[in-house]
């Protein structure tokens, strides 16, 4: 009775419910005469795809392939709520299981079958392998049986156990388009729509006895079942059409003049559901509960695995790749075969680029350089918090210290390094100069190392301790465009990506014993590694591919098809091992403690924050012991000693400004100045004949060595034929005239976009060296920049088509959430496909690469019209 009264028509029993885009639409059944009524659903459907019914609740669901959606609402339109809004694309099949209380659906554009509870939680891939373009799902919860149509290049009908075991092709050959699918229950036959060899045929459940029921038919799509008749939406005829399940005849058009009709679906609200096998106990599971032929199966959600006892689960993968796209966060798990990604629901993401774990908190760290934040959240997506919210500009890379409680940050902006602790406070800036564009950082805590790219004019990778000291240049040979960088705490190997040398890097911690890992790879832009692998992000192939760390060999594609790839990290029990001295109580610092070799450091905030600062170790100052924040003095000329036997003994003397009561008491103050002890005058003016005699005697050599050098390129330069020579630096430029360029300011554009380029007496480009500052060329939302861009030629294929097409990408999002009819949506992309296409034609034709551009996966379909086409 409850669920009577939320339909929209007293009294409706049977009935059809369709979607046709941006509508659902329900026809009753238990009158003479058909019309169809729209269901009041208070929400936005851009292209609703797949339908399916719950009964029970008397709820529907729908997919929207624009807005990557699985939606439910009630039969009255109320109650409307987004079930799954990440992680989808073209959601073309759904089934509703109302006995098992689960929704299964089929994704021709991830290539998957997923399953998950009625509310959209407890998600889980079923089937990710050897799909093509999965589309029509049916379900049968007695036999614990499903059943899936696929029209890729070899369309087959394929079945398995609810649970993704037991998988089975029944029906391979004579296909086409197989569209619908509806399992006869009462007449133990499978019924499908093939659009392509325009025919309706039914088999037994195991696909034999193959027989056509309806043929020709125009263009079926949606097929269902009700009683003893078959329901069919045809595109071409705009229609809903009904014919006798049994032997195709008695067709009549149901409904007429309905142009965009999709999947169809009949319901009889008082035919038992039947028992649910899952139904005691949840089946003894912990998580999901899924039929199989042979009874039920426990599982867990998506790369999590099962535990020993085949019932519970963990609550979330051991180990995992955490990876950024621009506008989210999302999890690999690497227990699982699948490597499905997962979105972790992180609130507020703009533009991320860089990310780190805190195995000791649970906690993900990132930059947001379009808010220009460093935040950090639980893994769950709760306690999202900002941790540094002011004087940050570009933060290219970020690395926490577990054991110090530090984290430390590149910023490409201002040309620094810095550390703060985890939570913000004590910022100190570590390395300030000699910094051109700082990108990825990472530290080594038990070594007391700290390691970072910098992929500028002279392109380098440095390490210092982690107080910022002993500064060395690694490697700043054959380099171009370092990104991406990782440490193997194991093998205490260096591994970087060059994103200009199009190759994977690797050397010890001093930079020695380097090796080449792998060459050529497309555009990687970060890197990390885990046991036996090496995993990156590259921009060109759109993908996260590994290596084995060995050998370079066993390259593997994990995940493809992402837009906007950026940083990428493992989280492992393992891999965040190891202590330092800072590992108990701070290692007694009142603020940052920074572990060097054999020992650590003290340091103070470079704003004082109201806390006594001590540098040294276990000595915590208290307000009344100084009378300012910390206990550093102030930098002050050396003092000279006397020529006496008895020396002032400094140590035991405070600066001035630092005097307290306590220590004039003891007499360790100075008074004023005149206490500075200076030497005799006998002494003072003996010193001064002494150095003015050395800076004569120097200043008559460089007269000479000026003269001699003058007089040698004279004689070099009298021959004109030499007049041009060259002189090449390893430090700088490659020539004078490229010196000459470097010292030109720099313009606007500059933080974009850097490039050199060399012209023919008729302007044309000739060779042109591309730098795109990944990341920060997305920021722009200026139309100079845009067109500048578009301007440049690009050598390196596909580095800057990214870039270009991205501001078509951004209006086609916008575009897709706005109201377009179906003319202006056209339209766009046609101007979208132009403009991309013209860049990628220019990138073909260019020398540089190593062959053509990657398959992306979005290559044209085979068919010469399909129906995503229509």
């Amino acid at each position: 009775p409850a669920l009577k009264s939320s339909l929209p028509a007293e009294g409706m029993n049977s009935f059809l419910i369709f979607a046709r885009r941006t509508d659902i639409r329900m026809v009753s059944l238990d009158i003479p005469y058909f019309a169809d009524v729209v269901l009041a659903i208070n929400g936005s459907m851009k292209n609703t795809i797949a339908i399916g019914v719950d009964p029970k609740e008397g709820k529907v669901y729908w997919s929207d392939s624009t807005l990557k959606k699985v939606s439910r609402a009630n039969l009255n339109g109320t109650e409307y709520e987004d079930i799954i809004a990440t992680g989808l694309m073209t959601t073309d099949g759904l089934a509703v299981d109302a006995v098992g209380r689960k929704i299964y659906w089929t994704d021709t554009g991830t290539n998957r079958i997923e399953v998950a509870n009625l509310n959209g939680s407890m998600r889980k891939v079923l089937i990710w392998q050897n799909l093509d373009s999965p589309r029509a799902i049916a379900l049968y919860h007695e036999m614990g049986y499903m059943y899936w149509t696929d029209w890729g290049e070899h369309a087959k009908l394929e079945r398995s156990g609810m649970d993704g075991s037991d998988r089975a092709v029944l029906i391979s050959n004579n296909l086409g388009w197989p569209n619908g699918l509806a399992i006869d229950k009462a007449g133990s036959q499978l019924l499908w729509a093939d659009a392509h060899t325009e025919r309706i045929e039914a088999s037994d459940l195991n696909g034999a006895n193959r027989r056509t029921l309806v043929s020709p038919v125009q263009h079926p799509y949606g097929l269902t079942l009700l009683g003893s008749h078959i329901y069919w939406t045809d595109w071409q005829s705009r229609s809903i059409q009904r014919a006798d399940k049994t032997t195709g005849g008695n067709s009549i058009t149901v409904r007429g003049n309905l142009p965009g009709l999709m999947d169809i679906q009949a319901v009889d609200r008082e035919k038992p559901l039947g028992f649910n096998k899952c139904g005691w106990r949840n089946g003894g599971c912990s998580h999901l509960c899924l039929p199989n032929p042979n009874g039920t199966s426990c599982a867990c959600p998506t790369g999590i695995l099962l535990k020993s006892d085949s019932r519970s689960c963990d609550d979330s993968p051991e180990t995992y790749l955490l990876f950024s796209n621009r506008v989210s966060i999302r999890r690999i798990s690497l227990d699982t075969s699948d490597y499905t990604d997962v979105y972790v629901p992180v609130p507020e993401l703009h533009n991320v680029i860089s990310l780190d774990y805190d195995s000791v908190e649970g906690k993900v760290y990132y930059t947001d350089v379009s808010l220009d934040v460093i935040r950090r959240a639980n893994l769950n997506g709760s306690g999202m918090e900002t941790v540094i919210g002011q004087g940050l500009k570009t933060t290219d890379g970020l690395a926490v210290d577990w054991v110090a409680r530090n984290m430390y940050w590149t910023d490409t902006g201002r040309n620094t390094i810095e550390v703060a602790r985890l939570d913000g406070s004590s910022r100190k800036v570590l390395i300030n100069n000699s910094l051109d564009e700082p990108r990825a950082i990472a530290v080594f805590p038990s070594k007391g190392y700290l390691f970072w790219t910098d992929w500028g004019h002279i392109a380098k990778i440095e390490r210092a301790y982690l107080d910022g000291s002993d500064r060395k240049v690694l490697i700043n040979t054959d380099l171009g465009w370092p990104n991406g960088l990782t440490l193997d705490y194991d093998t205490r190997r260096i591994y970087w990506v060059d994103a200009h040398l199009d190759r994977i890097e690797s050397s010890d911690l001093n930079g020695k014993l380097r090796q080449i890992l792998v060459s050529p790879v497309s555009h990687p832009f970060a890197l990390t590694q885990q046991d036996r692998w090496i995993y990156w992000t590259d921009w060109q192939t759109k993908s996260i591919q590994r290596v084995d760390k060995h050998t370079g060999r066993s390259k593997e594609t994990i995940l493809a098809n992402v837009e906007g790839l950026m940083d990428i990290i493992v989280v492992s029990p393992q891999r965040q091992s190891g202590t330092n001295h800072c590992s108990v109580n701070n290692g007694g610092c009142t603020h940052l403690c920074f572990a060097k070799t054999g020992g650590l450091v003290c340091a103070c905030p470079d704003e004082p924050d109201g806390r006594p600062c001590s540098t040294i170790s276990g000595y915590v100052p208290t307000p009344s012991d100084t009378s300012t924040t910390s206990t550093t003095p102030p930098h002050k000329p050396p003092k000279i000693p006397s020529a006496s036997t008895d020396k002032p003994k400094a140590a035991d003397r405070s600066p001035a400004g630092n005097c307290t009561g306590k220590d004039k008491s003891l007499e360790r103050c100075g008074t004023d100045s005149s206490q500075v002890v200076t030497a005799s005058s006998g002494e003072g003016l003996h010193i001064s004949y002494v150095i003015g005699g050395a800076l004569t005697i120097l200043a008559i050599l460089v007269l000479i060595v000026a003269f001699i050098i003058y007089r040698h390129k004279k004689s070099k330069f009298a021959d004109p034929g030499v007049s041009n020579l060259t002189y090449s630096n390893p430090s700088y430029r490659t020539s004078t005239q490229e010196v000459k360029i470097e010292t030109v300011q720099k313009p606007p554009i500059y933080n974009q976009l850097r490039y050199k380029k060399e012209t023919n007496n008729d302007n044309s480009y000739t060779k042109e060296k591309i730098k795109i500052v990944e990341g920060i060329c997305l920021l722009s939302s200026d139309e100079l920049y845009w067109e500048d861009l578009k301007q440049i030629k690009p050598s390196r294929g596909g580095i800057l088509r990214d870039h270009v097409c991205m501001k078509t990408d951004t209006v086609s999002l916008q575009a897709s959430s706005g109201s377009l009819d179906d003319t202006e949506t056209e339209q766009l992309l046609q101007e979208e496909q132009s403009e991309c296409s013209s860049i990628h034609t220019a990138t073909a034709a260019t020398p540089e690469r190593h062959g053509a551009l990657p398959d992306t996966g979005w290559d044209l379909p085979r068919k010469p019209s399909t129906e995503s086409e229509v």
